[in-house]
């Protein structure tokens, strides 16, 4: 049984290329992962792009969460502002977004997401809000001084603003 577990030679050489195969991807693609602000085509895009870069620098340091020693809401504390930065892009596609197709699929995003955190939230024993507006909805004057934000961005926007 623990000849099969000895390290060969084939072992070592699928190792290094599966370590490879992780490591060159990052360093191809990290330029196409922020494209240069420099070639934006509008101030539309320009604009586009600077939110879109505040809500993945702000999804990337949610993200860097301390080990609390409970997996469980360390994997929470990690996912939330996962799902919160697809929340956050979601919102730029309908605010920026003219392609309708994707304009939906931005909607739903939002709808997923939410409905995601929340349901981690409350496995972890968290309270959700039940009154929360939409986050591309205007907020009702009573919930919206006792709603949380879901972002940073303003997203509190009426259809109107969001063409």
């Amino acid at each position: 049984m623990w000849r099969c577990l000895r390290p060969t030679p084939r072992h070592a050489i699928f190792a290094v290329r599966v370590l490879i195969a992780f490591a060159i991807p990052p360093f191809a693609f990290a330029h196409e992962a922020h494209p240069d602000h420099a070639v934006a085509a509008s101030t539309e895009e320009r604009a586009f792009l600077d939110e879109n870069d505040a809500a993945m620098t702000k999804m990337m340091n949610g993200m860097a969460a301390k080990p609390s020693g409970d997996i469980d809401r360390d994997f929470t504390a990690m996912m939330i502002p996962h799902h919160q930065g697809a929340i956050d892009m979601a919102v730029l596609e309908l605010r920026y977004g003219k392609n309708e197709q994707l304009r939906r699929i931005a909607q739903e995003i939002i709808v997923d997401q939410l409905q995601e955190i929340a349901a981690m939230k409350l496995a972890i024993g968290e309270s959700v809000t039940e009154t929360a507006p939409a986050p591309t909805q205007p907020a009702p004057a009573a919930a919206a001084a006792t709603a949380p934000h879901h972002s940073d961005m303003q997203m509190n926007m009426s259809p109107d603003q969001m063409k």
